[in-house]
């Protein structure tokens, strides 16, 4: 993979979630990386100092320009800091990269509410709120691009019980396509990406049964990274895709194109 391209030459990046909770590279951290190989100056935005850093080691390590901030995106003032530094430390904001997301389990019979409202004030709230700050600062710079991070688990249900985080994610989706119409005008993309089976931090503790069954269950029957979504973010963010917005592009080894008994023969 190119180490010191120039597909983002000149741009600035923000991207939440940047760290990892385990040794797996998860979406922010693989995307802030690489888009640092690329030529992008990259704010690195978690709530969690520790998990910031070791991507911030990697990223100094290849003479990649980045640097922290430590907020929460469900906090309206934090993400208005965010991009204030982002402007501060860069000089402008060019790519709003929203991937900080947590997992929340329940059917609506038995979720917790209290779940229920974390879940929706990270995933979704803090795309929103990023986002509100974002664009005015992206239109100053003469455009931008959002790249917001759904999921498959907002478009079919899944076998996880999980409908706190399947609902803010297929809200995701929408936040995205109404994004695009109301500010295409500013020159501002707004595009999202749906994430399929990846092995990723949020699934580092499932059996290898479990594993093994969801790379089978996809049409091309190999597993996905973080890293896979990471090099769809890169086309997105870049001028490559610049008549590319309001679109849901699924990462997902074709599984959305499938139905369970298409699959029978690969799953027995």
């Amino acid at each position: 993979m190119e180490n010191n391209g120039t597909r983002l030459a000149g741009k600035v990046a923000i991207v939440t979630g940047a760290g990892s909770r385990t040794e797996v590279d998860g979406v922010g951290r693989a995307t802030s990386i690489l888009f640092t190989r690329q030529g992008a100056k990259v704010l690195l935005v978690d709530r969690n100092l520790e998990n910031a850093e070791k991507t911030l080691a990697v990223i100094e390590e290849e003479g990649g320009e980045a640097s922290i901030f430590v907020g929460d995106v469900s906090e309206n003032d934090d993400c208005q800091a965010m991009v204030e530094a982002a402007v501060e430390r860069y000089g402008a904001l060019h790519i709003l990269f929203n991937s900080a997301a947590i997992g929340g389990a329940g059917t609506v019979v038995d979720v917790d509410p209290e779940v229920w409202d974390d879940v929706m004030a990270v995933n979704l709230k803090g795309m929103m709120l990023a986002s509100k700050h974002a664009i005015p600062k992206m239109i100053e710079a003469g455009g931008g691009s959002i790249v917001n991070i759904a999921s498959i688990d907002g478009l079919r249900a899944n076998i996880w019980r999980n409908i706190p985080y399947a609902v803010s994610k297929g809200g995701a989706v929408s936040l995205t396509r109404n994004m695009a119409v109301h500010h295409g005008r500013d020159n501002i993309r707004v595009n999202c990406i749906a994430p399929g089976h990846i092995y990723a931090p949020m699934t580092t503790t499932i059996s290898d049964e479990l594993r093994d069954l969801r790379r089978r269950s996809g049409p091309l029957g190999t597993e996905g990274t973080s890293w896979d979504i990471a090099w769809a973010g890169l086309f997105l963010a870049s001028d490559e895709s610049r008549w590319v917005s309001g679109v849901l592009l699924p990462i997902d080894a074709g599984l959305l194109a499938t139905t369970p008994l298409a699959m029978l023969s690969h799953l027995q």
